[in-house]
């Protein structure tokens, strides 16, 4: 399978934007030239999470772990173009999974953890994988036995391999697996290119069900040497990973810097700040993300920071909710590290606010550069890899002058080509140019001559809960299943943790009445990720709704957020 067309990965190796470049071959340069070295190590919490040890690994030991996998997997039945899937926390096996793909010319599909039986109903048919690597009890699920009743209902005829040594029937164990397998190299196609597809990610966007975006190894590649660019990382760096392995943050934003800088990365999931912090003082971490509330709360906690050596710091990415000018500010003069402000997606869109690009910290809180926009220079190299322009979304005119509202388009080499087995939602999600539609409103900002973006909003209605999207069609529809809700339509409140919450605003039948616990157990039986279930319930007469009956959601911010 190859996502783009050819002529666009033609044009833009001749333009230099891909290089042609697996990820295998800048894993294996990683290895040839720092073997020794440590690449990849555990959170030290992984035995309370998952009850096995943690693992340091040197390059030269992820690359035999690697090669075994990949023995693994051929052995299971996978080749070329097959997809493997993956349900797993933050751990070195998703990396050695991703990087066993890379090698075989096999297609990794990584789903969230908080992910249960519907969503699992929904994408496991459309992809049909070879193998489902996962977990056994994390988070109050055991992952590897819902998977077998999932296999035994006939949604899936995976194998199905886990993490668990004592593995339940129906289920192989990696360790046993990977005790086995052949101690040689695995003999990688000597053919792969790297415009073959190599992971498909899912998002939930504004659909109802979750949409499959495939990614070939040059779109990584860019990615990778894009944030090592933006972040100003160095060889050796050691970044922390706080992301699950499952979408661009992690995979764009963590291993292919790692992987282009030929540093350490260190995993950590779920976010524990006292286990974080010991991390980035401990692993000597020079780059990181963390939530806005996360840098706010720290920078006015002058003991914790100072009890925490971060001298190794350089810089911290955030984004997913507004952040503070003081707090960017703060970081910079009173800590020397620059906070990055990050805005992007699945599909590619790809806004850094630089440390380079904007100097004043205050204006980087603010705004984003507009990179690609006609005649706006940037001094540094990923930036001429993108385009992007505003647009009237009703009218369709572009919009150059400062002040006025219009919808981001975005194109160039970190942007996919189309949904996964969804020709509609493909056409649909690109203009007549070729630029993704990415449903965001932004506005040139007249500050420094135009050269900026500032956000307003979201034109498309999407919850995002702490960087996970939640598409509110789908909940509601799952709400209105329950016997007593006539209508029902889902809102965001804000949280200054997480960005946003979920309020689920009802009409009932008459003579009934309804708790959000009974709501959530309601949900919960259907098998709904965990992220998506509701954590206000407010109660109306009706919906609001417009002349042709559409419910207006945006009226419902202000009962979500009482």
């Amino acid at each position: 399978m190859r996502p783009s067309p050819p002529e666009r990965v033609a044009e833009y190796r001749r333009r230099g934007w891909w290089r042609g470049a697996t990820v295998d071959s800048l894993f294996r340069a990683a290895v040839a030239a720092r073997g020794g070295a440590e690449a990849l190590i555990d959170a030290p919490n992984r035995p309370a999470l998952i009850g096995s040890p943690s693992r340091r690994l040197t390059f030269a030991q992820t690359d035999r772990a690697v090669d075994a996998l990949a023995h693994v997997l051929a052995g299971l039945g996978v080749g070329r173009g097959d997809v493997v899937a993956t349900q797993l926390p933050n751990v070195v096996e998703g990396v050695i999974a991703f990087l066993a793909c890379a090698r075989m010319g096999a297609i990794l599909s990584p789903v969230a953890t908080a992910y249960r039986e519907h969503e699992l109903r929904q994408i496991l048919p459309t992809i049909s994988p070879r193998v489902y690597l996962t977990t056994g009890l994390f988070h109050g699920c055991d992952h590897a036995a819902m998977l077998r009743d999932l296999k035994l209902e006939g949604v899936t005829d995976a194998e199905i391999i886990s993490l668990d040594e004592a593995a339940p029937e129906g289920v192989l164990s990696l360790s046993a697996l990977m005790g086995a397998a052949p101690g040689q190299p695995y003999a990688a196609p000597a053919d792969l290119d790297a415009s073959e597809a190599l992971t498909l990610c899912w998002t939930s966007g504004t659909e109802a069900v979750p949409k499959g975006v495939p990614r070939h190894h040059d779109h990584w590649v860019v990615n990778g040497e894009a944030l090592v660019e933006a972040a100003g990382l160095q060889s050796g760096d050691a970044i922390l990973n706080p992301f699950p392995l499952i979408n661009i943050a992690s995979i764009g934003g963590m291993v292919m810097p790692w992987l282009v800088c030929q540093g350490r990365l260190i995993q950590h999931q779920p976010f524990d700040l006292p286990i974080f912090l010991a991390q980035m003082q401990d692993e000597r971490v020079a780059y990181t993300v963390a939530p806005p509330a996360v840098l706010n709360m720290l920078l006015n906690n002058d003991a914790l920071l100072s009890a925490t050596n971060l001298s190794s710091l350089r810089c911290l990415g955030s984004g997913s909710a507004p952040l503070a000018p003081w707090m960017v500010k703060g970081w910079q003069e009173r800590h020397g590290v620059t906070v990055m402000n990050v805005f992007g997606s699945n599909e590619g869109t790809s806004l850094f606010s630089t440390g380079e690009a904007i100097p004043d910290p205050e204006q980087r809180a603010r705004f984003f550069p507009r990179f690609g926009a006609e005649g706006v220079e940037w001094p540094a190299t990923f930036p001429s890899k993108i385009r992007t322009r505003l647009v009237d979304p009703q009218t369709e005119q572009e919009i150059t002058a400062p002040g006025a509202e219009g919808e981001l388009r975005i194109d160039g080499a970190m942007t996919f080509d189309g949904y996964w087995q969804a020709p509609d939602l493909t056409a649909t999600a690109f203009d007549a140019q070729g630029f993704f539609r990415t449903g965001d409103l932004f506005e040139i900002a007249p500050e420094a001559g135009g050269r900026y973006y500032r956000f307003v909003g979201r034109c498309k209605e999407i919850i995002i809960r702490g960087g996970q999207n939640i598409s509110p069609a789908e909940v509601d529809v799952l709400i209105e299943s329950h016997p007593k809700v006539r209508e029902a339509s889902c809102a965001a409140y804000p949280d200054e943790r997480l960005g946003e919450r979920l309020c689920a605003v009802v009409a009932l039948r008459p003579e009934q009445d309804l708790t959000l616990a009974e709501l959530v157990e309601h949900l919960k039986a259907q098998g709904v990720a965990t992220f998506k279930l509701p954590e206000k319930l407010r109660v109306v007469e009706a919906l609001p709704r417009n002349a042709l009956g559409k419910v207006l959601r945006r009226e419902l911010s202000g009962v979500a957020a009482s």
